[in-house]
């Protein structure tokens, strides 16, 4: 009896050290989800949204989401509940046909079941492409009279001018709450996204481009904005708050920056748009007409050629060689050279005699036959 004693005790012994052991592990595992869910820094504003296009796309995804688990959710039901069921040791094997080779009812189900899935899949994206095109003006939600943003990426900050007011502001955004809000956008050096995930999606802004977005805020409040693209080392300070206000805050907002601010003209543009990073908020009182157009045709400096310019001498067959002395003029990027830290790059002079000296001296030489021949010769 007393050896029957002791192994029981050390069975019990046993179990609470398994049973201390699984909860001790269980309690660390929940502990480290806990901490990554802390320091994951998560954000629910697309699920959560505060404006009409937030609010379809939401209903999109959520959509897709409930359309896809309906095979997702049986399949991870059949890959428990199957081994189970016909598992090799199982004692009744009554209904085991080894004969079954085909059933109508289940090529039914596994065929047209997601097929079904995918006609609504398709019509919703259809119907939710078209509703929620970027280009789309929001008219259809009647809800007053949009105001215009220009928006331009700087690096690494957010240019928004106010065309109508003639107010600029550098990583803030005011927008009257329920009202339409149309941007135009586009890009001083490499792309970047335009994105308030609380009131919508993103859309590229690109160097010598003009691209559009429509927006609309429901509710007045906060809401965090951001560049979504990747887009050098002052990325992750590429931030920005959009204020949605009442019309009434909204007026004296406009107000205030008429009255306290620069101006922002040629010279004061090309100065901020020096690559910085974690640039603060300024405000500019006035703006020079026409300067988000020709921040969008790359011409802003002085001398240079505009793109529209550009593309019209190119369809009228270009310069020609009396063009190569001025090839400054047509020159962008250059100027705008980084290193891996976001600092400029001196770069010297383009030196166009250099490079097209055998245009200079003798362009038959480079453009006849015996050039071809020699360059084919040359490089086998």
């Amino acid at each position: 009896m007393v050896g029957v004693s002791a192994t029981n005790k050390s069975r019990r012994d046993c179990r609470t050290t398994i049973k201390a052991r699984t909860l001790l592990r269980l309690r660390t595992l929940l502990l480290a989800l806990a901490g990554a869910f802390a320091l994951s820094g998560c954000q629910y504003h697309v699920l959560s949204p505060q404006g009409w296009v937030g609010d379809q796309q939401r209903n999109l995804l959520i959509i897709s989401t409930l359309l896809m688990l309906i095979v997702i959710i049986p399949v991870l039901i059949m890959a428990v509940y199957f081994p189970l069921k016909y598992r090799a040791d199982r004692e009744d094997t009554s209904d085991y046909d080894p004969t079954f080779e085909h059933s109508n009812k289940i090529e039914v189900a596994i065929w047209g079941v997601p097929i079904l899935i995918i006609i609504a899949l398709g019509w919703f994206t259809y119907d939710y492409t078209h509703k929620l095109d970027p280009y789309r003006p929001l008219d259809h939600l009647e809800a007053g009279a949009p105001i215009e943003v220009e928006a331009v990426s700087l690096d690494w900050k957010w240019l928004f001018i106010y065309p109508e007011y003639g107010v600029a502001s550098v990583n803030e955004l005011a927008i009257p709450a329920g009202r339409p809000v149309n941007f135009s956008l586009t890009s001083s050096t490499v792309m970047n996204t335009l994105s308030i995930p609380a009131l919508g999606g993103m859309v590229y802004s690109m160097t010598g481009m003009e691209t559009k977005l429509h927006l609309i805020a429901d509710e007045t409040g906060t809401f965090p904005g951001r560049s979504a693209h990747y887009s050098g080392p002052g990325f992750s300070h590429m931030t920005f708050d959009t204020l949605a206000m009442s019309d009434e805050d909204f007026n004296a907002w406009i107000e205030e920056r008429k009255t306290d601010g620069a101006a922002l003209d040629r010279a004061s543009y090309l100065e901020l748009e020096k690559p910085t990073i974690d640039e603060p908020v300024r405000y500019y009182a006035s703006v020079e007409d026409g300067l988000f157009d020709r921040i969008v045709e790359m011409c802003v400096e002085e001398g240079k050629v505009c793109m529209g310019q550009m593309m019209m001498q190119d369809e009228m067959g270009g310069g020609g060689l009396a063009g190569i002395p001025n090839a400054a003029a047509y020159s962008y990027d250059r100027a705008r050279t980084i290193d891996g830290f976001g600092n400029l790059i001196d770069l010297p002079e383009i030196e166009v005699k250099a490079l097209h000296e055998a245009f200079w001296n003798d362009p038959a030489a480079i453009c006849g036959p015996d050039f071809a021949v020699t360059e084919d010769t040359k490089n086998g």
